[in-house]
């Protein structure tokens, strides 16, 4: 079984220590998914492992000859299309190709040299060994399954969207199936359908993953243990999210109770010390004094800083929060829907979901009046207040600070406005960082907070849990719970909408379908219904099956019958036995060729068995094709 192997990593920017002194293992047939909040320093991790930033100390070790892959995030492509980065991916697979063709050809002209012979033999195992046989299927399968059609494989590359090249970096990590697979959140940009794909492709994958992400469904579907990295350190969790959470809250709460009963002990040694130690007990005094130096102390426990917020009770409003009526939107010429209908109750918290391109996000600004119908009408009810949160962040201007961006919006000093923005993890010189300058989760971090200064009574999501970490999730998944008001959130985490939503509304080919229940409800119900379609099918095939085979009875009733002759069935089944155990010598000689490859001698003897061995099995597959014809 192949591992890979961390020992002792450390690595430091500056004063700032981002980890120290890691250790863990990858094995084959491990998934292993690396947790930890925004900024902990998974993704340098996955570089110091992959080699692409130096560690301080430590090392990574695998076996010789193993082959790490990874996804990597930026695109920089040196390629035209989709299928020269495929190649370039598997460029070792196509050179070693490339070698076998020669070593063919030179063979044909030379067909009793050992050094050829043995020199195709290597040549044949390693490009088995590779995957050579199967590449040209496994990229077809692996593009297919990530949403790309065959006409897309030689479009310019850097025409797709982010999104694409995002799957298209998943595509070529995938592809090559490496020894060890690391992957920097995999979901991202991903829609339903593709996400499920990937966790069944992750699962059937032999070799070793470790993978960041904070995706909660994901890693209780595909993960064998977790790797937790906080305040530099690591620890190791067998099982899924789920099990993870619960099994570090337990070992959490004993930690903190051990830290406690330790504090005690200690504050009541010293009390004793402090009382006897000039007195008749002061030799008492100076044991327990000897014992407090011996004893290991205990690190006091670490908490994370996380977001400190819930929404404002919301103001009451009309029963009937939306009605959209045959409402209709295009791009270009390309219809997105025509006569589409959706009615939201107040209180209700409805997720909307479907494949990427689907219209979700144009139904979004329909409501939110940023596009206007081409048909139907968009109404709001009586004394509704919209907040909209949007996954392109356009209301923030990137020309202000932190700072002004929220005086700006709220119209507050600099004193109320620094009490809000420590609420939601801005706090220090962090509020004088210029937006433009933000990441990913501090602009989201940012969006929320403006939302949650609107006070609105309907909350219209677009994507929210985009860049946030798992424990500000957590705590907008609670926010959103506590709400009194509504709720319509576009999203693709699973998890989230499990917690959150009341009501799914699946829109595919321009259409909307209504599950009254979580995303787990939602997922049951749909598999009933691909079930019964998928017996529905099976049943008219049959039909249509038994309709054949009754045309073709009643053909053979009126055709002269004429029985095979026994002699010939069993002479077709002799020869079957004697192939199946020529292909079983075929196999010994195979091995004996790869367990000699370093021995020109050994390898030309097995080479020239194999050969004679070989002719022997043509010979019988000749002969089963005449007996095969004469049956």
């Amino acid at each position: 079984m192949a591992t890979l192997k961390i020992s002792g990593l450390s690595k430091s920017f500056g004063i700032h220590t981002v980890f120290e002194n890691i250790s863990f293992d990858v094995k084959s047939g491990e998934r292993i998914g690396l947790v930890g909040a925004n900024g902990a320093g998974k993704t340098t991790l996955l570089k110091c492992i992959i080699g692409t930033e130096e560690a301080d100390k430590g090392s990574v070790k695998a076996e010789s000859g193993a082959v790490i892959g990874y996804l990597r995030q930026d695109f920089n492509y040196t390629t035209k299309s989709i299928r020269e980065e495929m190649q370039e991916a598997w460029r070792d697979i196509l050179y070693c190709e490339d070698q076998l063709r020669a070593a063919a050809a030179a063979l044909e002209h030379h067909k009793d040299d050992p050094e050829l012979i043995r020199r195709y033999g290597q040549l044949e195992a390693r490009f088995e060994f590779l995957g050579g046989y199967q590449y040209e299927s496994t990229t077809k399968k692996i593009l297919t399954g990530l949403g790309f059609r065959e006409e897309d494989w030689d479009r310019d590359i850097h025409a797709f969207s982010g999104g694409q090249k995002v799957r298209i970096n998943l595509a070529a990590a995938l592809v090559r199936h490496p020894d060890f697979l690391l992957l920097d959140e995999p979901t991202n940009h991903l829609d339903m359908d593709m996400l499920e794909w990937l966790e069944d492709y992750l699962r059937s994958y032999k070799g070793g993953l470790l993978m960041v992400s904070h995706d909660r469904y994901f890693l209780d579907a595909v993960a064998t243990g977790i790797l937790d990295l906080s305040h530099t350190h690591i620890r190791s969790f067998r099982g899924g999210y789920t099990r993870y959470v619960q099994t570090k809250a337990q070992q959490d709460a004993s930690y903190e109770k051990a830290y406690e009963k330790q504090q005690e002990h200690i504050r009541q040694t010293e009390e004793y010390i402090r009382r006897y130690k000039a007195g008749i007990k002061s030799k008492q005094a100076r044991g327990r004094q000897s014992q407090l130096d011996r004893l290991e102390r205990l690190a006091a426990p670490t908490h994370d800083r996380s977001l400190r917020f819930h929404f404002e009770p919301p103001e009451e409003c009309a029963d009937k929060v939306l009605d959209v009526l045959h409402a209709a939107a295009s791009y270009g010429p390309h219809a997105i829907f025509r006569d589409l209908s959706l009615h939201i109750r107040k209180g209700e918290r409805v997720g909307l979901i479907g494949p990427n391109g689907a219209g979700k996000t144009t139904l979004l600004r329909l409501i939110t009046g940023d596009k206007r119908p081409e048909g139907g009408l968009v109404v709001l009810g009586s004394n509704v207040k919209m907040g909209y949160y949007s996954q392109e962040q356009e209301r923030l201007d990137a020309g202000l600070t932190v700072l002004e961006q929220v005086e700006t919006a709220y119209g507050c000093g600099e004193g109320e406005a620094r009490n809000i923005l420590g609420m939601f993890l801005f706090s220090g010189d962090d509020v004088f960082k210029p937006i433009s300058l933000l990441s990913g989760g501090e602009k989201a971090r940012l969006s929320l907070l403006l939302l949650f200064l609107e006070k609105p009574n309907f909350l219209i999501l677009d994507e929210p849990t985009n860049h946030l970490d798992i424990p500000t999730r957590e705590i907008m998944e609670d926010a959103i719970q506590a709400f009194g008001g509504t709720s319509l959130i576009v999203s693709h985490d699973r998890y989230f909408l499990d917690k959150v939503t009341t009501r799914i509304l699946d829109m595919e080919h321009g259409a909307l379908t209504e599950y009254l229940g979580n995303y787990s409800y939602y997922r049951e119900k749909k598999r009933d219904l691909e079930e019964f379609e998928r017996d529905r099918q099976g049943v008219a095939e049959e039909a249509a099956v038994e309709e054949t085979k009754a045309a073709e009875t009643k053909v053979r009733q009126h055709a002269p019958k004429k029985e095979p002759s026994p002699v010939a069935a069993a002479k077709v089944e002799h020869i079957e036995m004697e192939i199946s155990r020529q292909e079983a010598t075929l196999k010994m000689y195979e091995m004996e060729m790869t367990a000699a490859a370093s021995d020109p001698a050994a390898y030309e003897k097995a080479a020239e068995a194999y050969g004679a061995e070989k002719e022997k099995l043509d010979a019988l597959y000749e002969k089963w094709e005449e007996a095969a014809a004469h049956l």
